[in-house]
């Protein structure tokens, strides 16, 4: 084997390198995004730079590629029938993490910490979808559909505003935290992503992309997206800080 594909390692068998690529794009914009707020909150732009609707659309387009990766996901790994070990010890390292996000915000940011962010909403998320993955795929997608338009049609109906409440999402109240993904609307978006799996199942197997070193370089963080979400900010703040040290 050539040294230049000896760097990166082989995708794992039957991994999808398509899907890594694309989490990797999600984890790029998350990365911009971040970057661009931790700029503003070191002083580096003006305050109002996060008040744009550029900036808003920004976060709600990478969660919600996360949250429909995750879906799409669950289907590729579960769809034909639930690997149960592989499912529960994803949970578990899912919770442990979104624990980890929740402890250090809290101590960090005890007024704005991450009570139920989008680790939180991807574990939970993934639970309830489990008996979407018997229902055919239209059916998930309207599920996902209904979902994500009940998130603007129900909170005046029910007022659900109570801070143990919010991880639903039918609050009318803004939330101090530095991320909130409730159920509403994202569990809906997750749904979608399921039944698009469920949908085109019939391609997936043809959608391999050829063994390459730029193919395994483009899928590597994708597949290591847990790691960069947990670490990226720590390292952001830090290249920040430092800089405003030298400057």
């Amino acid at each position: 084997m050539p040294p230049a594909e000896k760097s990166m390692p082989s995708p794992t068998p039957n991994r999808l390198a398509l899907i890594d690529i694309a989490r990797t794009l999600a984890l790029l914009g998350m990365i911009a995004f971040h970057f661009r707020f931790d700029l503003v909150i070191f002083g580096h732009l003006p305050p109002q730079t996060t008040a744009t609707a550029f900036f808003y659309w920004h976060a709600r387009l990478v969660a919600g590629a996360f949250l429909f990766l995750a879906g799409l996901s669950l289907w590729l790994a579960h769809g034909e029938g639930v690997r149960w070990p592989a499912f529960w010890r994803r949970q578990a390292i899912l919770i442990a993490a979104a624990a980890l996000v929740s402890l250090a915000t809290f101590f960090a940011l005890p007024d704005a910490w991450i009570f139920f962010g989008i680790l939180h909403s991807i574990a939970l998320g993934s639970l309830l979808a489990l008996p979407f993955l018997r229902l055919p795929a239209a059916l998930t997608l309207a599920s996902g559909a209904a979902i994500m338009i009940g998130a603007t049609v129900l909170p005046p109906i029910f007022e659900w505003n109570h801070l143990g409440l919010r991880w639903i999402g039918l609050q009318t109240l803004p939330t101090n935290t530095m991320d909130l993904e409730p159920l509403f609307p994202w569990f809906g978006v997750l749904l979608i992503g399921l039944g698009f799996g469920r949908l085109m199942r019939p391609i997936w197997p043809g959608l391999h992309l050829p063994d390459r070193p730029i193919t395994r370089a483009l899928a590597w963080p994708g597949q290591h997206s847990l790691a960069i979400y947990l670490l990226h900010q720590p390292f952001l703040m830090g290249l920040i800080w430092t800089y405003g040290q030298l400057r």
